[in-house]
Protein backbone atom coordinates (compact mmCIF):
# COMPACT_ATOMS: atom_id res chain seq x y z
CA UNK A 1 0.00 0.00 0.00
CA UNK A 2 1.29 3.44 -0.99
CA UNK A 3 -0.02 6.54 0.80
CA UNK A 4 0.56 10.07 -0.44
CA UNK A 5 -0.43 13.26 1.35
CA UNK A 6 -0.87 16.36 -0.78
CA UNK A 7 0.33 19.83 0.08
CA UNK A 8 -3.15 20.72 1.36
CA UNK A 9 -3.56 17.51 3.37
CA UNK A 10 -5.58 15.45 0.88
CA UNK A 11 -4.72 11.75 0.78
CA UNK A 12 -4.42 9.31 -2.10
CA UNK A 13 -3.90 5.60 -1.52
CA UNK A 14 -2.99 2.77 -3.91
CA UNK A 15 -2.99 -0.89 -2.91
CA UNK A 16 -3.09 -4.30 -4.58
CA UNK A 17 -5.09 -7.15 -3.07
CA UNK A 18 -6.23 -10.47 -4.59
CA UNK A 19 -5.52 -9.31 -8.14
CA UNK A 20 -7.34 -6.00 -7.73
CA UNK A 21 -5.73 -2.59 -7.75
CA UNK A 22 -7.58 -0.20 -5.45
CA UNK A 23 -7.00 3.54 -5.83
CA UNK A 24 -8.66 6.21 -3.69
CA UNK A 25 -8.48 9.97 -4.09
CA UNK A 26 -9.91 11.01 -0.75
CA UNK A 27 -13.34 12.54 -1.15
CA UNK A 28 -13.20 12.18 -4.89
CA UNK A 29 -13.95 8.51 -4.22
CA UNK A 30 -11.83 6.01 -6.08
CA UNK A 31 -11.80 2.92 -8.24
CA UNK A 32 -11.01 -0.76 -8.38
CA UNK A 33 -9.32 -2.36 -11.39
CA UNK A 34 -9.19 -6.05 -12.26
CA UNK A 35 -8.65 -8.31 -15.26
CA UNK A 36 -11.71 -8.37 -17.49
CA UNK A 37 -11.29 -9.55 -21.09
CA UNK A 38 -8.73 -11.02 -23.48
CA UNK A 39 -8.86 -10.60 -27.23
CA UNK A 40 -6.16 -11.21 -29.82
CA UNK A 41 -3.54 -11.72 -27.15
CA UNK A 42 -4.27 -8.37 -25.52
CA UNK A 43 -5.54 -7.84 -21.99
CA UNK A 44 -8.42 -5.58 -21.03
CA UNK A 45 -9.32 -4.46 -17.55
CA UNK A 46 -12.52 -3.47 -15.84
CA UNK A 47 -12.32 -0.30 -13.82
CA UNK A 48 -15.23 0.56 -11.52
CA UNK A 49 -15.33 4.06 -10.09
CA UNK A 50 -17.26 4.81 -6.91
CA UNK A 51 -18.25 8.45 -6.50
CA UNK A 52 -20.92 9.96 -4.34
CA UNK A 53 -22.80 6.72 -3.78
CA UNK A 54 -22.78 5.68 -7.46
CA UNK A 55 -20.80 3.19 -9.53
CA UNK A 56 -19.41 3.80 -13.03
CA UNK A 57 -17.70 0.97 -14.94
CA UNK A 58 -15.46 1.26 -18.02
CA UNK A 59 -13.18 -1.00 -20.00
CA UNK A 60 -9.46 -0.18 -20.18
CA UNK A 61 -6.90 -1.64 -22.59
CA UNK A 62 -3.57 -2.58 -21.02
CA UNK A 63 -0.23 -2.49 -22.82
CA UNK A 64 3.44 -1.71 -22.26
CA UNK A 65 5.50 1.17 -23.62
CA UNK A 66 9.09 1.86 -22.66
CA UNK A 67 8.94 -1.04 -20.21
CA UNK A 68 6.07 0.52 -18.24
CA UNK A 69 2.38 -0.45 -18.15
CA UNK A 70 -0.22 1.94 -19.53
CA UNK A 71 -4.00 1.71 -19.52
CA UNK A 72 -6.16 3.31 -22.16
CA UNK A 73 -9.92 3.81 -22.19
CA UNK A 74 -11.63 1.23 -24.44
CA UNK A 75 -15.09 2.37 -25.65
CA UNK A 76 -17.94 -0.10 -25.30
CA UNK A 77 -19.55 1.26 -28.48
CA UNK A 78 -18.87 3.48 -31.47
CA UNK A 79 -21.03 5.65 -33.70
CA UNK A 80 -21.41 5.38 -37.46
CA UNK A 81 -18.91 7.13 -39.78
CA UNK A 82 -21.52 9.68 -40.85
CA UNK A 83 -22.09 10.75 -37.24
CA UNK A 84 -18.37 11.24 -36.68
CA UNK A 85 -18.21 13.30 -39.86
CA UNK A 86 -21.11 15.43 -38.61
CA UNK A 87 -19.29 15.90 -35.28
CA UNK A 88 -15.95 16.71 -36.96
CA UNK A 89 -16.96 19.08 -39.75
CA UNK A 90 -18.46 22.57 -39.45
CA UNK A 91 -22.23 22.69 -39.06
CA UNK A 92 -24.32 24.39 -41.79
CA UNK A 93 -24.84 27.42 -39.56
CA UNK A 94 -24.02 28.63 -36.05
CA UNK A 95 -25.95 26.99 -33.23
CA UNK A 96 -27.07 29.32 -30.44
CA UNK A 97 -26.99 27.43 -27.16
CA UNK A 98 -25.96 29.71 -24.34
CA UNK A 99 -25.95 29.24 -20.58
CA UNK A 100 -29.73 29.06 -20.42
CA UNK A 101 -29.76 26.12 -22.83
CA UNK A 102 -27.05 24.36 -20.85
CA UNK A 103 -28.99 24.98 -17.65
CA UNK A 104 -25.90 25.14 -15.48
CA UNK A 105 -26.44 25.55 -11.76
CA UNK A 106 -24.46 26.82 -8.71
CA UNK A 107 -21.10 25.49 -9.87
CA UNK A 108 -21.23 27.82 -12.87
CA UNK A 109 -21.90 30.79 -10.62
CA UNK A 110 -18.81 29.82 -8.64
CA UNK A 111 -16.53 29.48 -11.70
CA UNK A 112 -18.30 31.95 -14.00
CA UNK A 113 -15.52 34.60 -13.73
CA UNK A 114 -13.03 32.01 -15.01
CA UNK A 115 -15.02 30.11 -17.66
CA UNK A 116 -17.04 31.74 -20.43
CA UNK A 117 -18.81 29.32 -22.80
CA UNK A 118 -18.92 30.04 -26.51
CA UNK A 119 -21.90 32.26 -27.44
CA UNK A 120 -22.54 30.10 -30.54
CA UNK A 121 -21.20 26.77 -31.78
CA UNK A 122 -19.82 26.42 -35.30
CA UNK A 123 -19.26 22.67 -34.88
CA UNK A 124 -19.60 19.86 -32.38
CA UNK A 125 -15.92 20.20 -31.39
CA UNK A 126 -16.62 23.60 -29.78
CA UNK A 127 -19.76 22.28 -28.06
CA UNK A 128 -17.79 19.30 -26.73
CA UNK A 129 -15.07 21.64 -25.47
CA UNK A 130 -17.53 23.47 -23.24
CA UNK A 131 -19.04 20.13 -22.22
CA UNK A 132 -15.60 18.84 -21.18
CA UNK A 133 -14.67 21.96 -19.24
CA UNK A 134 -18.07 22.00 -17.52
CA UNK A 135 -17.74 18.37 -16.43
CA UNK A 136 -14.35 18.99 -14.81
CA UNK A 137 -15.38 22.25 -13.17
CA UNK A 138 -18.44 20.53 -11.76
CA UNK A 139 -16.14 17.87 -10.25
CA UNK A 140 -13.91 20.59 -8.79
CA UNK A 141 -16.93 22.35 -7.31
CA UNK A 142 -18.22 19.11 -5.80
CA UNK A 143 -14.85 18.45 -4.19
CA UNK A 144 -14.73 21.99 -2.82
CA UNK A 145 -18.15 21.48 -1.27
CA UNK A 146 -17.15 18.07 0.06
CA UNK A 147 -14.17 19.59 1.88
CA UNK A 148 -16.24 22.45 3.26
CA UNK A 149 -16.12 21.17 6.83
CA UNK A 150 -12.32 21.20 6.85
CA UNK A 151 -12.20 17.50 7.67
CA UNK A 152 -9.74 14.88 6.52
CA UNK A 153 -10.03 14.53 2.75
CA UNK A 154 -9.15 10.88 3.17
CA UNK A 155 -12.77 10.19 4.06
CA UNK A 156 -14.97 8.68 1.39
CA UNK A 157 -17.82 10.41 -0.36
CA UNK A 158 -19.03 14.01 -0.46
CA UNK A 159 -20.04 15.92 2.63
CA UNK A 160 -23.78 15.73 3.13
CA UNK A 161 -24.97 19.30 2.74
CA UNK A 162 -28.65 18.52 2.95
CA UNK A 163 -31.04 15.55 2.73
CA UNK A 164 -29.22 12.34 1.83
CA UNK A 165 -30.93 11.62 -1.47
CA UNK A 166 -29.81 9.92 -4.66
CA UNK A 167 -30.71 13.05 -6.60
CA UNK A 168 -28.51 15.30 -4.52
CA UNK A 169 -25.52 12.97 -4.66
CA UNK A 170 -25.94 12.41 -8.38
CA UNK A 171 -25.97 16.17 -8.95
CA UNK A 172 -22.59 16.37 -7.23
CA UNK A 173 -20.87 13.72 -9.31
CA UNK A 174 -22.56 13.23 -12.68
CA UNK A 175 -20.35 13.92 -15.71
CA UNK A 176 -23.40 15.18 -17.59
CA UNK A 177 -23.82 18.90 -16.87
CA UNK A 178 -27.34 18.91 -18.29
CA UNK A 179 -28.51 16.22 -15.89
CA UNK A 180 -26.70 17.98 -13.07
CA UNK A 181 -28.38 21.27 -13.90
CA UNK A 182 -31.84 19.80 -13.46
CA UNK A 183 -30.87 18.19 -10.18
CA UNK A 184 -29.18 21.33 -8.91
CA UNK A 185 -32.32 23.31 -9.65
CA UNK A 186 -34.04 21.22 -7.00
CA UNK A 187 -31.16 20.76 -4.55
CA UNK A 188 -29.20 23.93 -5.25
CA UNK A 189 -29.95 25.51 -1.87
CA UNK A 190 -28.11 22.65 -0.19
CA UNK A 191 -25.16 22.75 -2.58
CA UNK A 192 -24.29 26.40 -2.02
CA UNK A 193 -21.46 26.22 0.49
CA UNK A 194 -18.53 28.18 1.83
CA UNK A 195 -15.27 28.98 0.14
CA UNK A 196 -14.02 31.87 -1.91
CA UNK A 197 -14.89 32.36 -5.58
CA UNK A 198 -12.59 31.00 -8.23
CA UNK A 199 -9.76 33.16 -9.53
CA UNK A 200 -10.74 35.83 -12.01
CA UNK A 201 -7.98 34.66 -14.39
CA UNK A 202 -10.14 33.63 -17.31
CA UNK A 203 -9.69 30.57 -19.46
CA UNK A 204 -8.23 32.25 -22.54
CA UNK A 205 -9.64 31.92 -26.08
CA UNK A 206 -6.30 30.48 -27.24
CA UNK A 207 -6.49 27.65 -24.70
CA UNK A 208 -10.11 26.94 -25.61
CA UNK A 209 -9.13 26.84 -29.27
CA UNK A 210 -6.38 24.35 -28.45
CA UNK A 211 -8.92 22.19 -26.60
CA UNK A 212 -11.33 22.39 -29.56
CA UNK A 213 -8.52 21.29 -31.89
CA UNK A 214 -7.80 18.38 -29.56
CA UNK A 215 -11.47 17.44 -29.62
CA UNK A 216 -11.38 17.31 -33.43
CA UNK A 217 -8.28 15.12 -33.25
CA UNK A 218 -9.97 12.73 -30.81
CA UNK A 219 -13.18 12.59 -32.89
CA UNK A 220 -11.13 11.58 -35.93
CA UNK A 221 -9.15 9.05 -33.88
CA UNK A 222 -12.35 7.45 -32.61
CA UNK A 223 -13.76 7.37 -36.14
CA UNK A 224 -10.64 5.46 -37.25
CA UNK A 225 -10.98 3.08 -34.30
CA UNK A 226 -14.66 2.55 -35.14
CA UNK A 227 -13.69 1.52 -38.68
CA UNK A 228 -11.38 -1.12 -37.19
CA UNK A 229 -14.21 -2.27 -34.90
CA UNK A 230 -13.35 -4.88 -32.30
CA UNK A 231 -9.82 -5.17 -33.72
CA UNK A 232 -9.01 -1.56 -32.88
CA UNK A 233 -6.79 -2.66 -30.00
CA UNK A 234 -4.77 -5.14 -32.06
CA UNK A 235 -1.84 -2.74 -32.54
CA UNK A 236 -1.85 -1.37 -29.02
CA UNK A 237 1.51 -2.93 -28.15
CA UNK A 238 3.15 -0.75 -30.82
CA UNK A 239 1.13 2.36 -30.06
CA UNK A 240 2.58 5.32 -28.21
CA UNK A 241 0.32 6.05 -25.21
CA UNK A 242 -1.53 9.37 -25.50
CA UNK A 243 0.36 10.58 -22.41
CA UNK A 244 3.55 10.59 -24.52
CA UNK A 245 2.21 10.96 -28.06
CA UNK A 246 3.90 13.93 -29.83
CA UNK A 247 0.59 14.58 -31.62
CA UNK A 248 -1.22 15.13 -28.30
CA UNK A 249 -0.02 18.02 -26.17
CA UNK A 250 -3.00 19.58 -24.40
CA UNK A 251 -4.59 17.94 -21.35
CA UNK A 252 -7.34 18.89 -18.91
CA UNK A 253 -6.66 18.11 -15.25
CA UNK A 254 -9.23 15.61 -13.93
CA UNK A 255 -8.19 15.20 -10.26
CA UNK A 256 -6.18 17.29 -7.81
CA UNK A 257 -2.49 17.39 -8.72
CA UNK A 258 0.27 18.31 -6.25
CA UNK A 259 3.26 19.29 -8.38
CA UNK A 260 6.72 20.81 -8.22
CA UNK A 261 7.89 23.56 -10.54
CA UNK A 262 11.25 23.65 -12.30
CA UNK A 263 12.39 26.02 -9.50
CA UNK A 264 11.48 23.49 -6.82
CA UNK A 265 8.33 25.27 -5.65
CA UNK A 266 5.31 23.14 -4.69
CA UNK A 267 1.96 24.07 -6.21
CA UNK A 268 -1.36 22.41 -7.02
CA UNK A 269 -3.81 22.15 -9.91
CA UNK A 270 -7.48 21.19 -9.73
CA UNK A 271 -9.98 19.69 -12.21
CA UNK A 272 -10.56 21.95 -15.19
CA UNK A 273 -7.05 23.42 -15.22
CA UNK A 274 -5.13 22.91 -18.47
CA UNK A 275 -1.53 21.86 -19.14
CA UNK A 276 0.61 21.45 -22.24
CA UNK A 277 3.11 18.59 -22.16
CA UNK A 278 6.52 19.77 -23.39
CA UNK A 279 8.65 16.59 -23.14
CA UNK A 280 7.84 13.19 -24.61
CA UNK A 281 10.30 10.90 -22.80
CA UNK A 282 9.75 10.19 -19.09
CA UNK A 283 12.67 10.27 -16.68
CA UNK A 284 13.56 7.38 -14.38
CA UNK A 285 10.67 8.35 -12.10
CA UNK A 286 8.21 8.32 -15.05
CA UNK A 287 7.88 12.11 -14.93
CA UNK A 288 7.58 14.50 -17.87
CA UNK A 289 7.51 18.28 -18.07
CA UNK A 290 4.44 20.36 -18.80
CA UNK A 291 3.59 24.03 -18.98
CA UNK A 292 0.54 25.34 -17.13
CA UNK A 293 -1.75 26.94 -19.71
CA UNK A 294 -4.66 27.78 -17.44
CA UNK A 295 -5.19 27.65 -13.68
CA UNK A 296 -8.07 28.73 -11.47
CA UNK A 297 -5.81 29.27 -8.48
CA UNK A 298 -2.69 31.41 -8.11
CA UNK A 299 -0.42 28.53 -7.03
CA UNK A 300 0.70 26.99 -10.33
CA UNK A 301 0.74 30.22 -12.30
CA UNK A 302 0.16 30.27 -16.04
CA UNK A 303 3.41 29.68 -17.91
CA UNK A 304 5.25 27.84 -15.14
CA UNK A 305 6.90 24.49 -15.93
CA UNK A 306 5.97 21.55 -13.70
CA UNK A 307 6.98 17.90 -13.47
CA UNK A 308 4.04 15.51 -13.69
CA UNK A 309 3.62 11.75 -13.79
CA UNK A 310 3.02 10.19 -17.20
CA UNK A 311 0.45 7.94 -15.53
CA UNK A 312 -1.51 10.98 -14.37
CA UNK A 313 -1.43 12.50 -17.85
CA UNK A 314 -2.63 9.21 -19.31
CA UNK A 315 -5.60 9.26 -16.96
CA UNK A 316 -6.38 12.86 -17.93
CA UNK A 317 -6.64 11.66 -21.51
CA UNK A 318 -8.77 8.68 -20.48
CA UNK A 319 -11.18 10.99 -18.70
CA UNK A 320 -11.28 13.29 -21.73
CA UNK A 321 -12.29 10.34 -23.92
CA UNK A 322 -14.91 9.18 -21.41
CA UNK A 323 -16.38 12.67 -21.19
CA UNK A 324 -16.19 13.13 -24.97
CA UNK A 325 -18.20 9.94 -25.46
CA UNK A 326 -20.75 11.16 -22.91
CA UNK A 327 -20.93 14.44 -24.83
CA UNK A 328 -21.33 12.65 -28.17
CA UNK A 329 -24.25 10.74 -26.67
CA UNK A 330 -25.82 14.04 -25.60
CA UNK A 331 -25.33 15.38 -29.12
CA UNK A 332 -26.93 12.25 -30.60
CA UNK A 333 -29.93 12.72 -28.32
CA UNK A 334 -30.26 16.43 -29.14
CA UNK A 335 -29.43 16.47 -32.85
CA UNK A 336 -32.25 17.92 -34.92
CA UNK A 337 -33.72 19.72 -31.89
CA UNK A 338 -33.62 23.32 -30.62
CA UNK A 339 -31.68 24.61 -33.60
CA UNK A 340 -29.04 21.87 -33.64
CA UNK A 341 -28.65 20.35 -37.13
CA UNK A 342 -29.75 16.77 -37.74
CA UNK A 343 -27.02 14.11 -37.77
CA UNK A 344 -26.74 10.91 -39.80
CA UNK A 345 -25.70 7.53 -38.40
CA UNK A 346 -26.83 8.37 -34.87
CA UNK A 347 -26.83 4.67 -33.98
CA UNK A 348 -24.15 2.72 -32.18
CA UNK A 349 -22.11 -0.36 -33.04
CA UNK A 350 -20.05 -2.64 -30.76
CA UNK A 351 -16.77 -1.19 -29.49
CA UNK A 352 -13.53 -2.84 -28.41
CA UNK A 353 -15.03 -4.78 -25.50
CA UNK A 354 -18.51 -5.25 -24.04
CA UNK A 355 -19.56 -2.71 -21.45
CA UNK A 356 -18.58 -4.10 -18.03
CA UNK A 357 -20.99 -4.32 -15.14
CA UNK A 358 -19.88 -2.33 -12.09
CA UNK A 359 -18.25 -4.17 -9.20
CA UNK A 360 -20.49 -3.20 -6.30
CA UNK A 361 -17.84 -4.31 -3.80
CA UNK A 362 -15.77 -1.21 -4.55
CA UNK A 363 -17.34 0.89 -1.80
CA UNK A 364 -16.42 -1.71 0.80
CA UNK A 365 -12.93 -2.11 -0.69
CA UNK A 366 -12.33 1.65 -0.48
CA UNK A 367 -13.63 1.81 3.09
CA UNK A 368 -11.36 -1.06 4.15
CA UNK A 369 -8.43 0.56 2.38
CA UNK A 370 -9.11 3.81 4.24
CA UNK A 371 -9.07 1.95 7.58
CA UNK A 372 -5.81 0.20 6.65
CA UNK A 373 -4.29 3.53 5.61
CA UNK A 374 -5.39 5.13 8.88
CA UNK A 375 -3.72 2.32 10.81
CA UNK A 376 -0.53 2.54 8.72
CA UNK A 377 -0.27 6.30 9.22
CA UNK A 378 -0.91 5.96 12.95
CA UNK A 379 1.80 3.30 13.24
CA UNK A 380 4.26 5.43 11.26
CA UNK A 381 3.60 8.43 13.52
CA UNK A 382 4.01 6.26 16.62
CA UNK A 383 7.39 5.03 15.39
CA UNK A 384 8.49 8.59 14.66
CA UNK A 385 7.64 9.59 18.25
CA UNK A 386 9.58 6.74 19.82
Amino acid sequence: MTINRGMHGGRSVTSVHNGRTIVSHGRYGGYSQRAYFNRGGHSYYQRTYYRGGHYYAYGYRGYYWGGRPFYGYAPAYYWGPGFYGWAYNPWPGPVYWGVAAWGWGPWYGFYGPWFTPYPVYASAAFWLTDYLIAANLQAAYAAQQAAGDGGDQGQLGPLQLGPDTDGEIASLWTTDPLVAANLETVYGAYMLGGGSPASTNQLSPDVKQALSDEMKYEIQAEKTAAAAGQNSGSSSSNQVPPALDPNIRIFVVSTDEDLTTADGVECSLTPGDVINRTTDTPDDDNMVNATVKSSKKDECVVGVTVAISADDIQEMHNQLRIQMDAGLKELADKQGKNGMPAAPDAKTQPGEVPAPQPDTSVQGDLQQQAKDADAAEAEAKSQENQ
